[in-house]
This record gives C-alpha cells, structure tokens and sequence, in this order.
C-alpha cells in the first residue's frame, strides 16, 4: 500500500516552465492566493502541472520578495560563517538572509561558495570563509593508514598483510 498519486502522471508536463505558464501560475496566486490546496491548483487554472511542481515555482521563483542574481560579498560571508558553524541547515541559513530561499542558497553553496572555502586554487576565497587547514604531513606519517593511532603501536600494526590475490577458475 502507498499513498495516492497527487497528479495524473501520465498527462503532467514536465521540463522547463514557460513564460505562458509562469504568468498563469503567477496572476491566479496574486488574484486568489493559494487556498492551501497545491495539488487542486493546476487543474483551477488550466495548466498541465502537478501541483508540488507549482508549489515549488512559486516557492523558489516567482514570490514578489525574491531576490534573483548575484550574491552579495556580505552574504557570502554569512552563509560560509553559518555554514561552518551549523552546517547544511539550508532554511536556517536562508532566514538569516531576507528574500533567498534554502534552495537558491544550498545551489550557491554546491556551486560556487564550496570551492571557496575548500581553496579552489581557481578562484579566490571570500574573506568570511575560513579555510580547512591541511594537516602538515611528516615521511613517517605517509606510510600509517589515517585510523591508526601513533600511539598505541602494537607489532601487528608494524607488519604489512600480503597482497590479495584472486584465481579465475
């Protein structure tokens, strides 16, 4: 048992939206509102959606208070310190930054701001980001596996295992 499809799969559009199609979306929502019901949404208007995908343009594009194009180097500079701080919390990184929403914020992130702050030598990194130090590598250190302790050295983590061989029979 699964839950009841939202649409008529078979009869959805899918793919990039057209203008048509954003301007129908766009003035039902600014005459009537939502009305809560995403998924009775499309069939109102006459357009061959579901309704998550209307949801989501709306969402995501086509709200008044959207902000579209570039970044600013101030909010860089928060989503990196939020980010290093709270981690992938995208919603939670976008209230902080007024009229952007998690989606366009967590596409900036994998996009652009992650080579940042990883030192994409490409590019140079925004002031607010702190670089991940690389730990300094010593000729002892290159050969111990990373989840071996120097400490605790014992004379089986001294000796190495044989190569694994494989018969083809």
């Amino acid at each position: 048992m699964g839950r009841a499809p939202c649409c008529d799969k078979a009869n959805v559009k899918k793919g990039p939206w057209s203008p048509e199609e954003d301007a129908k979306l766009k003035s039902y929502i600014d005459h009537n509102g939502t009305g809560g019901n995403w998924i009775a949404l499309p069939q109102k208007i006459g357009l061959k959606r579901c309704g998550k995908s209307c949801r989501l343009r709306w969402l995501n594009y086509l709200r008044p208070n959207i902000k579209h194009g570039g970044f600013s180097e101030e909010e860089d500079n928060l989503i990196c310190s939020l980010y290093i701080s709270i981690g992938s919390r995208w919603s939670i990184i976008a209230a902080q930054l007024p009229g952007r929403t998690d989606n366009d914020i967590k596409n900036y992130w994998n996009t652009r701001l992650k080579k940042k702050l990883l030192g994409n030598p490409r590019q140079p990194q925004p002031q607010g980001c702190l670089q991940y130090p690389t730990p300094a590598r010593s000729p002892a250190s290159t050969t111990t596996p990373p989840f071996a302790s120097s400490s605790s050295s014992s004379a089986a983590d001294s000796q190495t295992a044989p190569p694994l061989t494989t018969t083809n029979n």
